[in-house]
This record gives structure tokens, C-alpha cells and sequence, in this order.
């Protein structure tokens, strides 16, 4: 690395254990310790890595999974939680950042999460997925803006979008609002758009762009559970395509299909900051006079305990 500016990013394309939190946890530690031995400062991870994608909301009728999703409860992540805490201290022995898709269970709702863990062993963000698309409804609840945030790291401003939230303009907005250096998008999508939307997204944000996707065929299914949703080694559910893009569109990285693998690129946050010289989206190029978004950061739930707005407690 040739100044603070500059790192090295990871992106990790690998197959989960499917429904098994704590083996698959294992095996990402694993490659986040590779990742560090190859010169990586940060490790990306698919979209729910842990314990896996929900793919069968897309084979099977609706609320006819009871056997995956009693499963996927089972094996999902609290946050803060054991899996948290020893992801936290892979990351703290190894020296990086990780950004790390989890399924997150909080009382009886399951989110689609991405958690970022820093260096020093803590828990620096986790963000959750604004807005589950099709059958993902079935398993997911919505995050809200209280989790649209960044990680700011010595190499840059860090941040990033779920899969097709990627496609929801304005949340895009919100991301290139604060300043994000390396975005990114890690997913569930391998069609053959994706790549293309990662470039637009460099080319729109002048960021780099991380793109990453696990693969995970039917062959991967524990046999008891495949039974007729699932077939073999040709039933691919997910292909990878996992992409590293520079500020602008050119692929740095990628796209890695159909296999196992760690990508690796130099980013660099001066290039980024260069890039906006010309195109700024939220700078020079946003016409606030004409257009302008707002977003609510405010962390919502429908409970609140305590004394009621503009009330003082009793005593």
C-alpha cells in the first residue's frame, strides 16, 4: 500500500453451509484470514452469507416452506450475539474490516443485514435491507433509514446497498450523500445485468464498486431437505459474478462465475475524490434548486415504553 489513501479489498465468492450458522461462520473465518494473508484491509461477503440465501422463496409456493424457515430461524443471527462477537474477533485477529451478510433474527423477525466489523473487534454498522423484493417478503421484514449509514476507515468512506435495493435510485441517493468511496452491493443477483448495474452504479457514483454473490448449486441442499426442490450439481441457484469495479465503470476484477474465489483490487480514495472533480451527483451535478430528497434516519418501531411524548414522569 503506497499511503493511508490506498488498500487492498477482498471479495470473497464462496458457498455457505447451507442452514448452518456456525459452520459456515467457521469457514468465513477461514477466508477472512486469507483475505488478511493476501494483503487484504477489507473482506466483503455475500448477501446473507450466514447460514444462507433463502432461495427456496422462489421455487415454492407461498407459506409452503415451513421446513427451510424453521430451520433458517434456528440458524440465524442475533446481533449483538455469539456469531457477532466471533466474526468481531476474526476480524480483530486478522487486522481488516469485514462486511458480512447475515439473516438476523430480532424477536420474531428475520432481516436481511449486513454487518461491519472493524479492525479493533467491534461492531461498527449493520445495515438492513430497506426493502425485501418478491418472495423474499415471506421471510424478511424491512430495515428502515436508521441503518443507511457508512463506516468511515483510513482508506476511504465505506458503505453499501443489498442486492436489488441497488436498483431503488434514491437510496443510491443517500449512499453517494455520504460521501461513499468503496460501495458496496453485495447480492443474490447473477443475471446477466447485474454486472453491467454495478458499472453504472461506478460510472453514476464515481465509487468503486463491489459486487459480490456466493455460488451455491442443489448439490449444496442437505439431502434431507432437498427432496423435490432441490436437484444436483447442474441445479445452480446462484452462479457468483462477483465483480470489482473502478470510480467511473472499468472492471478492475471479475466477473468470477461458477466457482469459489477471492478477488482482489487496490482501491484508493484520492481516485474517487479525482473522479467527482468531473461528475459529482450529490456535489456540482445535483441541481438542489430543482431536486431534492430527504431522508429519515429515525430508527421506527411500533412499541415505545416509556412516558408519553411531552409528559413528565410521575415522582
Amino acid at each position: 500500500m503506497s499511503d493511508a489513501s490506498t488498500s487492498i479489498v477482498a471479495a470473497v465468492q464462496a458457498t455457505p453451509v447451507f442452514l448452518d450458522r456456525d459452520a459456515t461462520t467457521d469457514k468465513a473465518i477461514e477466508l477472512i484470514h486469507e483475505a488478511s494473508a493476501a494483503g487484504a484491509g477489507l473482506v466483503v461477503f455475500p448477501e446473507t452469507f450466514i447460514p444462507t440465501y433463502p432461495d427456496w422463496v422462489w421455487r415454492l409456493p407461498a407459506w409452503s416452506d415451513s421446513g427451510y424457515v424453521q430451520r433458517l430461524y434456528a440458524e440465524s443471527v442475533e446481533v449483538p450475539g455469539p456469531t457477532v462477537t466471533r466474526l468481531a474477533e476474526a476480524a480483530a485477529a486478522a487486522g481488516v474490516y469485514v462486511a458480512m451478510g447475515v439473516n438476523e433474527r430480532s424477536g420474531g423477525t428475520l432481516y436481511n443485514t449486513l454487518l461491519y466489523l472493524s479492525p479493533e473487534g467491534t461492531l461498527v454498522g449493520a445495515h438492513r435491507k430497506l426493502m425485501p423484493t418478491g418472495g423474499e417478503r415471506t421471510v424478511w421484514g424491512m430495515g428502515d433509514g436508521s441503518t443507511l449509514d457508512v463506516v468511515r476507515t483510513p482508506f476511504g468512506v465505506v458503505g453499501g446497498l443489498l442486492c436489488w435495493e441497488n436498483y431503488m435510485p434514491l437510496a443510491r441517493a443517500a449512499m453517494y450523500a455520504q460521501g461513499v468511496d468503496i460501495y458496496l452491493a453485495p447480492t443474490w443477483d447473477n443475471s446477466d445485468t447485474w454486472v453491467a448495474t454495478l458499472r453504472h452504479i461506478a460510472k453514476e457514483g464515481r465509487c468503486y464498486v463491489v459486487g459480490v454473490a456466493p455460488v451455491l448449486r442443489g448439490s449444496d441442499v442437505p439431502a434431507e431437505l432437498r427432496g423435490e426442490t432441490y436437484g444436483g450439481d447442474d441445479d445452480w441457484m446462484c452462479r457468483g459474478l462477483t465483480t470489482i469495479v473502478a470510480p467511473g465503470g472499468r472492471i478492475l476484477a471479475g466477473p468470477l462465475e461458477e466457482k469459489e474465489g477471492i478477488l482482489y483490487a487496490e482501491v484508493d480514495s484520492a481516485v474517487a475524490m479525482l473522479e467527482r472533480r468531473q461528475f459529482d451527483p450529490v456535489g456540482h451535478y445535483s441541481r438542489p434548486d430543482v431536486f431534492h430528497l430527504t431522508v429519515d434516519t429515525t430508527a421506527r418501531s411500533s412499541v415505545y415504553l416509556g412516558p408519553a411524548p411531552g409528559h413528565a414522569p410521575p415522582g
